[in-house]
């Protein structure tokens, strides 16, 4: 059954550092297109306190939640056990976009020049489900390909390419948004 929680308590908070990867929603105000991204691993994943959370945004192909955090806060921070008992967890809130250095993330492994921006979520409604549809699967590992074109991106291109590169693919969103432009 679903319950509803008043904070992120401590079992919580370690049931969440469990999990190998957590997916991010948001939309825009009016129209649009909704966007789910996957994230990982879950060491850019932090509990701030019972209320806040924040991730690590890592340089990517779009920039939507971003814009649409831009447009109107709203965020849900999804995560699935994938092992063990089955549970979804759900952390709806209201977003913000900080600028990469804003929080620590001592056990992340990106380069720093794929740190993007650091999202912070005001967390409103902590609530979880059965998880009973969500399959069992194993862990293997990260894949190297995010690492390894960022750092044949900098290799090529100097120490500004990946700020190139997001202000050429992520200045605007899919539904014309104004993002990291």
């Amino acid at each position: 059954m679903a319950k509803v929680f008043d904070s992120i308590d401590e079992r919580l908070e370690a049931w969440i550092a469990r999990q190998r990867m957590f997916f991010v929603g948001t939309a825009p105000s009016e129209g649009g297109h909704v966007n789910v991204s996957p994230k990982g691993p879950i060491e850019t994943l932090r509990v701030l306190d019972e209320h806040t959370v924040a991730y690590l945004d890592l340089v990517g192909s779009g920039a939507e939640t971003v814009a649409h955090l831009q447009d109107n806060g709203r965020i849900v921070v999804m995560l699935c056990a994938f092992v063990g008992p089955p549970r979804i967890v759900r952390l709806h809130g209201r977003g913000e976009v900080l600028e990469p250095g804003a929080v620590d993330f001592p056990d992340a492994t990106a380069l720093p020049e794929q740190r993007r921006t650091v999202v912070r979520v005001d967390v409103q409604r902590i609530a979880d489900s059965c998880g009973f549809g969500v399959p069992l699967m194993s862990y293997e590992g990260m894949r190297p390909q995010l690492r390894a074109w960022a750092e044949t991106k900098l290799a090529k291109g100097g120490p500004g390419a990946l700020d190139d590169y997001v202000a050429e693919k992520n200045a605007v969103s899919i539904d014309g948004l104004p993002s990291l432009g």
